[in-house]
């Protein structure tokens, strides 16, 4: 078990090793194994629950409490990709309202929210290239052929040339696979479960996609809202696969689950990647509110700090 400290608010408790017990005392959850508690930490600063173990058990009232919190309890196969997802039915005191306009809101709205999006990432993968040296400028100029609903899929365009630069030229993105591809579904599951806390948080339903539509994703607004966030896994996991080796361990855990707490330009400021996440989602419900998109999409971090995570 690992517990990976973000902000003061959001941390992502990762289950690694089997047979372990959860349960809440108190304001907390607890694991035990075998009777004997080997660790603690406070229901409100956690922002996920990861398990990949077997033989892991838990107390109804501790997912009760991790519900009333929004804090998702993501159940992932061996290779780290996220299986199942435990999701609150409620929690956003706007929450009616906002779903319908969420369900209502026009194909036209959502094909112009899905570019923004895809603008963003294209642009942290653009960032992310040139901050490890590699050269971004074919990416910069796919972001000016973007259109609504990306209907000529630059964002696949944009895959092909990013992977082999990210990850060498042998690279091939496969979410069976292990090594590279392991540690990418770990990042990626840490990623999309302080997503989807942020989705439900801001009263919007987390299987009613922008672009995302396979009937088996719970998490298909959140896959949505994730994508410009995902060169951050990349850097990181290129980082640590360079420095230890492609292992998935405690090790690297810890620096992909610090990644929520990596800071954004936001507006005029900065702010953690768990919060920006939220903002994002907030931002998105009350566009389908107003009928009027207005996302609050992060900016790349500068060079030296994308060159420096997983380091």
């Amino acid at each position: 078990m690992s517990f990976a400290r973000g902000v003061v608010l959001d941390q992502i408790i990762d289950i690694a090793t089997d047979g372990r017990h959860l349960s809440r005392d108190r304001g907390f959850l607890k694991v035990t194994e075998h009777g004997t508690e080997i660790g603690r930490t406070p229901l409100d600063q956690i922002a996920g629950v990861i398990v990949h173990a077997h033989g892991t058990t838990w107390s109804s009232s501790l997912l009760v409490e991790l519900a009333e919190r929004g804090a998702p309890v993501v159940l992932c196969a061996a290779n780290h990709a996220p299986k199942s997802v435990l999701m609150p039915l409620e929690g956003h005191h706007i929450q009616g309202a906002r779903m319908r306009a969420q369900w209502n809101a026009k194909a036209s709205f959502t094909k112009q929210a899905w570019k923004q999006i895809v603008t963003s990432k294209v642009r942290m993968q653009a960032a992310a290239l040139s901050a490890i040296g590699e050269p971004s400028a074919p990416l910069e100029m796919m972001i000016r052929k973007i259109s609504s609903g990306d209907r000529t899929n630059i964002e696949a365009q944009a895959a092909r040339y990013y992977w082999p630069r990210m990850m060498g030229s042998d690279f091939r993105r496969n979410t069976s696979a292990d090594r590279e591809n392991a540690l990418l579904n770990y990042g990626y599951t840490v990623l999309r479960a302080a997503t989807a806390r942020a989705v439900v948080a801001a009263g919007l339903h987390p299987t009613i996609g922008l672009f995302h539509a396979n009937r088996g994703n719970a998490f298909a607004l959140a896959d949505d809202l994730m994508e410009p966030f995902r060169p951050l896994v990349d850097c990181t996991v290129r980082a640590i696969a360079a420095k230890c080796g492609p292992e998935v361990d405690t090790e690297a855990k810890q620096q992909l689950a610090r990644l929520i707490a990596t800071d954004l330009p936001l507006g005029d400021g900065v702010t953690p990647v768990s919060v920006a996440l939220i903002k994002l989602a907030t931002s998105l419900g009350q566009s389908f509110e107003a009928a009027k998109l207005t996302l609050a999409l992060p900016d790349p971090p500068d060079p030296l700090a994308l060159a420096g995570l997983g380091k």
